[in-house]
Parts: C-alpha cells; structure tokens; sequence
C-alpha cells in the first residue's frame, strides 16, 4: 500500500511539474513569441481554419513552423492525458480524461482570449483535446500491459 502512495504521489508531482512548464511555454516563454506586444491580437472561431492554412502553405511557411504548431498542440496534452489518470481515480476512463482535456485546453485557450498573450484558436482546443486523448490511450496501453504480467506490480496493486 505504501509503495502505491509513493507511485501517487510522484505521479502527482510529476503531473503538477508537467503544467507549470506547460503554462511557462503557454503565457510566458520569449522562446513562443509571448513577449512581443506589438502585433495585434488575433483569434479564430471556425474550426480547421488555421489546420487547413499550415497544411495549405507548408512550403512558404516551413515543417518546423506548421510541426511545432500542429504536431506540437498534441504533443503539448499527451502527458495531461497519460498523467491525470494515475494521479487521480475519477479520470480513469477514456470519455472523462479526454472531456477534462478538453476543460483544461478551454481554461488556457479562455486565458489567451482574455489576457490576449498567444491567440485564441478553436483549433489548438481540438489539437490538445486529440493530444489528451492520444495521452489516455498510453496510460491504458500501460496499465495492461502490467495486468497481463509485463511486469513486476501486483494485480492488487494496479487496482488501486
């Protein structure tokens, strides 16, 4: 039992390092543009709107530009979506960690409308909640894994 508050608690840690670093590159990092204060602020409303235009202008724009934004919206949910479920019992099924994703991503997507630091995009909201999701499926992956013997936890232990 103890072993398994342990592994909870470093999940728990793990996931709350996770979002700060997550909010660092979200609001603050120079690294993502969020310091330049002269361009005006701009949002999108119609879903697959700014998908279709980095896949559209791919060649002017450049694989890392359109990578970073499309592949990256995924990546950036996928440890939200692998984490919360270890971290807490309520998100252990695919619909819950996928709508609480979608929550989360509406949080920070409502916090750059307002705050107006990156910009609101319908489409990272449906990028990260695709990147959550995508997180759940390796949790679940993990998880029966080790019930089918892949590894050295104890059935009761994965239960918990």
């Amino acid at each position: 039992m103890a072993a398994i508050k342990k592994k909870r608690l470093l999940a728990g840690v793990l996931f709350a390092a996770y979002l700060i670093v997550l909010c660092y590159f979200l609001f603050f990092s120079e690294e993502m543009g969020r310091t330049y204060s002269e361009r005006q602020y701009h949002y999108n409303l119609v879903p697959f709107k700014e998908i279709w235009r980095f896949l559209h202008y791919w060649r002017k724009l450049g694989i890392g530009v359109v990578l970073m934004n499309i592949v990256g919206n995924v990546a950036a949910f996928v440890p939200y979506g692998a984490f919360l479920p270890i971290f807490s019992k309520r998100a252990r099924s695919f619909w819950r960690t996928t709508l609480l994703g979608f929550d989360f991503s509406l949080c920070v997507e409502l916090v750059q409308l307002v705050s107006k630091v990156g910009s609101f995009d319908v489409d990272d909201l449906l990028l990260n909640t695709i990147g959550a999701a995508c997180g759940y499926a390796v949790y679940y992956c993990y998880i029966h894994r080790k019930k089918r013997g892949e590894s050295p936890l104890s059935k009761t232990e994965l239960e918990q």
